[in-house]
C-alpha cells in the first residue's frame, strides 16, 4: 500500500489541469483485454447514519476503489471517529490492496464522508461528479465560508464527467451522470455492478430526496429511468437503506426488482405522477441530522475547516435561513 504521501504525477500542474492531462494519458492506451474482468466487492453498513460503503477491488493483492465512505460523527459532543474507515483500512490490509480510489457518488447530506481521511493514510485518489463546483457555491454563500475555500472543486483530485473511464487494476470503471437529488450526483458502473449513489433505495423504500439546492424531481426520474433501462439483472449498489421494522438492512438490489416493486418508480408511474409524488412527500420531510456538518466537511472533500486562532475548528450552523 502507498504510505500516504501523494505522488505528484504531474508535477507543478494544479488538480484540475493534473486531472485532464491525466485522463488525456488513460485514454491514449490501448484497452486491456481484462476491461470486463468481474470486480470483487465489499460492502459496510453504518446502521447510524443507514449509509452502505462499498470497496471495489480486481483481485487479493491488487487495487482496490473505496465509494461513499463514512467518518463517524456525535452531533451531540461535536467528535469525530475513523472506526467506520478503519474498517475499509482492515480489509485492505487483511487482503493486501492498494486503494487507488476513493470516489463520491455526490456531496452526501447524511453523513461525513471519510475521503480525506483515506487519502492521508493510504494516498488514494479522491473524485467526484464534476458539477461539484456547483455545490460548492451555493454551499460557501450560505456558511460564508472563509475567502480562500475555492469552488473550482480543486480540494478533489480528480473530476469526473459522464462517460469517463478509468482503471482500478485490472478492472475499468465508467461514470453516470444522474442528477437528481443534487445537481451533481454521478453513479460508477463495472460490469455488471452499478453503485447508485442517492438515486433507488430498496423497492419498499422508493427513492432519494430533491429538496436540497439545484435538487430536481424530474431529472432525478430521468436519471432513474437511465438506471432502469440497463439489462435486468445488472445488480444496484446502494448508498442508504432505511429499513422498515422486521426486514434487516439491504445494500444491493437489481434493475428487475425495481422496475417490478419500487414504490415511488415501479414500471408505469409516469414522469408527471412521479414529480408530483416526490415534491409533496419531501415538502413534509424533516431536514437530516447531519445536514450541516456533513454538507461543510463533504464539500471540501472530507477535510475539516481551517483551524481558527485559537488552533480550534469550528463548523458553523447558519441561523433560519434553511
Amino acid at each position: 500500500m502507498h504510505s500516504g504521501r501523494r505522488v505528484e504525477i504531474f508535477p507543478g500542474a494544479g488538480p484540475v489541469l493534473a486531472a485532464a492531462a491525466w485522463f488525456a494519458m488513460m485514454q491514449a492506451r490501448p484497452q486491456p483485454a481484462y476491461a470486463t474482468m468481474r470486480p470483487s466487492i465489499e460492502s459496510f453498513f453504518d446502521p447510524v447514519t443507514g449509509t452502505a460503503s462499498h470497496l471495489v477491488y480486481d483481485a487479493a493483492g491488487g487495487h482496490a476503489a473505496a465509494i461513499d465512505t463514512v467518518l463517524d460523527y456525535d452531533p451531540k459532543a461535536g467528535r469525530s471517529a475513523t472506526r467506520s474507515a478503519d474498517l475499509i483500512l482492515d480489509f485492505l490490509r487483511a487482503h493486501s490492496l492498494q486503494l487507488d480510489w476513493i470516489l463520491e457518488t455526490h456531496a452526501h447530506a447524511d453523513h461525513l464522508s471519510a475521503a480525506d481521511y483515506l487519502r492521508r493514510r493510504t494516498g488514494a485518489r479522491i473524485a467526484i461528479g464534476a458539477r461539484i463546483c456547483q455545490v460548492q457555491g451555493v454551499f460557501k454563500q450560505l456558511f460564508n465560508l472563509e475567502a480562500q475555500f475555492a469552488v473550482d472543486g480543486s480540494q478533489f483530485d480528480v473530476l469526473l464527467d459522464d462517460g469517463q473511464q478509468f482503471d482500478i487494476g485490472h478492472l475499468t470503471m465508467t461514470v453516470l451522470f444522474v442528477p437528481g437529488h443534487t445537481p451533481a450526483d454521478i453513479a460508477y458502473r463495472i460490469d455488471d455492478a452499478v453503485f447508485i449513489g442517492d438515486t433507488l433505495f430498496m423497492p419498499d423504500v422508493g427513492t432519494a430526496r430533491c429538496d436540497f439546492p439545484g435538487g430536481n424531481a424530474q431529472a432525478l426520474y430521468r436519471s432513474i429511468q437511465k438506471l432502469l433501462a440497463l439489462p435486468s439483472a445488472t445488480r444496484l449498489f446502494l448508498c442508504h437503506d432505511y429499513p422498515p421494522p422486521g426486514r434487516a438492512a439491504c445494500l444491493q438490489t437489481t434493475v428487475a426488482e425495481q422496475r417490478a416493486a419500487n414504490i415511488h418508480v415501479h414500471d408505469g408511474v409516469s414522469e408527471a405522477d412521479f414529480i408530483a409524488m416526490r415534491q409533496n412527500r419531501d415538502a413534509g420531510l424533516a431536514m437530516p441530522v447531519l445536514l450541516l456538518p456533513a454538507v461543510q466537511v463533504n464539500i471540501r472533500a472530507g477535510a475539516w475547516p481551517p483551524a481558527e486562532s485559537n488552533g480550534i475548528r469550528y463548523l458553523k450552523i447558519p441561523l433560519n435561513s434553511l
